[in-house]
């Protein structure tokens, strides 16, 4: 009789698709049959309901499956979770990650498998051959957070900082490099903070560095999320001198009003933002930057929102990821004075109209110039900034190719 694999589902952010493929390899190890797991996000109260759907969703389509719900939301609020008829299993952040929970998994009985999360000192680099498209692989190489941002429950779901041994890292991205990939992508939950449990506390930039002289071969090394604030001399070093360093980063901005960001617990200004971006562009002139912002944080007046919304132009960011704000239980955003849920919508809506527009202004300045693509699919790839380029016909996918952009249609490249 035919076995059924496992059924994963991922909601979230890219380290928890990281993560989710990484368990897949844990439960195959472990020959787990039939089950269903949900790897949930806690980033907004609207994260944890979409979760709450999905779990009803999947019960529906997989009616005497052994349902297991893990990630930020169950380590923030297992009771949540253990509560509802459809779960069978709730297992925290930590736990997920260990062989030992997924070879006992069929036969645990206990409903909530969840420890305290501020215990776990160390982050293993999880052998994974990457996912999504052939063509980019993506390496954790920090967990957790020690920063406390009063809108953010992030940290109570993934503990504290740790960072994943430069050795380790490197020894991945050879692995994933002779497997064919041209692009590994430097993952974590607060990236810049890695190496500071590490022995002679190194910075990202040394990683970055080191990855680049150790691994010749890899074509593209990519990093996710920043703060620019935590930004060290060797990573603009890097950013000034490598080339195989792609000129794109994304930056945790989060507010363009210095009210505000005190008011979140963040530790830069917006001059700070602004000299940032600057300085990186004076290195590198074909960087782009991409950035998250919230509108309608409680407080945010009218015009400590146009404050935000310029910060658009000040910085010269491209590619927005806009949230507007929703209160999140048990963080101290919650319980200060909240903005009217119409503002916030037009408030978001407004930057998401700023940062289109940014978009389309960027791919109008490349008409006319050639740009190496990396492809992901067979008509579609991205420039080293990051913008999707599509093409009239086949290419090969995973590689990187030479194109000559004849226009855009607003969102997208089209190569000649």
């Amino acid at each position: 009789m035919a076995t059924k694999p496992p059924v994963f589902a991922t909601l979230g952010c890219r380290l928890n698709a990281y993560e989710t493929e990484a368990m897949k390899a844990l439960a195959d190890q472990a020959g787990v049959e039939g089950a269903v797991v949900i790897n949930t996000c806690a980033v907004t109260a609207e994260a944890v309901r979409k979760a709450r759907q999905e779990i009803r969703r999947l019960r529906r389509e997989n009616p005497d499956a052994k349902l297991i719900v893990t990630g930020c939301a169950a380590q923030t609020e297992p009771e949540t979770f253990a509560g509802m008829a459809e779960v069978d299993a709730v297992i925290g952040n930590a736990e997920k990650m260990q062989a030992q929970t997924w070879a006992g998994l069929m036969a645990q009985t206990e409903k909530v498998k969840v420890d305290d999360i501020m215990s776990v000192t160390e982050t293993a680099g999880h052998l994974i051959d990457g996912f999504g498209t052939r063509s980019r692989a993506y390496v954790q190489v920090q967990n957790g957070c020690d920063h406390r941002c009063t809108f953010c429950i992030i940290p109570y779901g993934r503990g504290n900082s740790r960072s994943v041994p430069a050795g380790v890292v490197v020894e991945q991205i050879k692995r994933l490099v002779g497997t064919g990939f041209n692009e590994v992508v430097l993952t974590g939950v607060d990236l810049t903070s890695w190496g500071a449990d590490l022995p002679g506390l190194p910075r990202l930039g040394d990683l970055v560095m080191r990855i680049l002289k150790l691994v010749p071969d890899l074509a593209r090394l990519r990093i996710s999320s920043i703060d620019s604030i935590e930004v060290d001399e060797n990573l603009m070093q890097a950013i000034a001198t490598e080339p195989r360093l792609m000129p794109h980063l994304h930056l945790s901005l989060q507010h363009g009003d210095n009210l505000i960001l005190k008011r979140m617990k963040r530790r830069h200004s917006r001059e700070d933002a602004i000299r940032f971006t600057e300085e990186a562009r004076k290195l590198r002139p074909d960087i782009t930057f991409g950035a998250d912002i919230i509108a309608g944080f409680p407080t945010e007046t009218e015009a400590q929102f146009e404050n935000a919304l310029r910060l658009v132009e000040e910085c010269g960011l491209t590619w927005l990821h806009v949230f507007p704000y929703s209160p999140r239980q048990g963080t101290p955003a919650a319980r200060m004075p909240q903005v009217h849920g119409s503002a916030i919508k037009a408030r978001a809506a407004r930057l998401r109209a700023a940062g289109a527009a940014r978009v389309v202004a960027h791919l109008e300045a490349q008409v006319g110039l050639g740009h190496a693509v990396l492809m992901e699919s067979p008509r579609m790839g991205r420039t080293a900034q990051f913008a999707e380029v599509v093409f009239g016909s086949d290419q090969p996918e995973g590689q990187i190719v030479r194109a000559q952009i004849a226009g855009h249609d607003g969102a997208q490249l089209i190569a000649v």
